[in-house]
């Protein structure tokens, strides 16, 4: 892993949290926490059962309306009303269950609610351009080297765990010009397709788009990361350098059993 994320922490940053609030009742899902996301950097959030690290992220991706605080995009200050407010804002996420459709094929989901029409009178009848979006969504998958997928037209439900984990982060790469976020890619897969889903990851980072990776897989988030921010009690702990503890060290902040300390930190 190079320096990228963690050489760059000084910018803007391009998705910011600050004193998030929320509730259920009594249940404090969020308290006061903060969150930041730099340029070209894979950001892995980490935190035990019931931290509130899930509702974190669907407050970034603008499932969850926080009771207070501020969101900022690009610095800017900004309400995400709802997800789709959030994609339109080029924030693209990819959750467990991935969201495409087992029987239409790759192109059809790549281009699943943003389909390219026609132009001329044929458009006035909504017809799709097939054509354009078979040849895009082919350059999206060859750019992200998924050169595996032998027909852009197959169905989805033909592919391979790992294949379609692909497929999914190739579509939100391609339209989440922002911000990616990924729940868990590489859960119930094996080895060998967990391998291939990680380098799509780094390729997607080393193309300039900043990744938040949630994930209980400490080898893969110690892989890959260049920053982990440690999720405890409803709020952000600390954020640390993952070359500067132990796996065994993270699980120990995520406890409570250590309490972060100087040396720990990124940046």
């Amino acid at each position: 892993m190079d320096q990228k994320g963690i050489g760059m922490i000084r910018e803007t940053p391009v998705l910011t949290g600050r004193n998030l609030q929320k509730r259920y009742g009594r249940v404090v899902a969020m308290d006061n926490t903060d969150f930041d996301l730099y340029p070209r950097e894979i950001l892995a959030v980490i935190g035990d059962n019931g931290a509130g690290k899930s509702t974190l992220i669907r407050a970034m991706t603008g499932a969850v309306q926080p009771d207070a605080g501020e969101i900022r995009l690009d610095g800017q200050p900004t309400t995400l009303a709802n997800p789709q407010a959030a994609r339109d804002l080029g924030i693209e996420t990819v959750y467990q269950n991935l969201a495409l459709s087992p029987a239409l094929s790759i192109a059809d989901n790549m281009f699943l609610g943003r389909e390219i029409r026609r132009g001329g009178v044929a458009g006035w009848f909504r017809m799709l351009d097939k054509p354009a979006m078979r040849t895009k969504a082919r350059e999206q998958l060859n750019t992200l080297g998924l050169t595996t997928i032998q027909s852009i037209d197959q169905a989805v439900e033909t592919l391979s765990g790992g294949q379609r984990q692909g497929v999914a982060v190739a579509r939100a790469a391609a339209f989440g010009s922002k911000v990616l976020m990924l729940d868990e890619p590489t859960a119930a897969l094996g080895v060998k397709e967990s391998r291939k889903v990680l380098d799509l990851i780094l390729g997607v980072r080393d193309r300039g788009l900043p990744i938040v990776l949630i994930s209980h897989n400490m080898p893969h988030v110690f892989e890959i990361a260049d920053r982990i921010h440690v999720h405890r009690l409803g709020k952000r702990l600390c954020v640390v350098d993952p070359k500067s503890i132990s796996m065994s060290d993270a699980v120990a902040l995520m406890t409570g059993a250590v309490q972060p300390t100087p040396e720990m930190m990124a940046g």
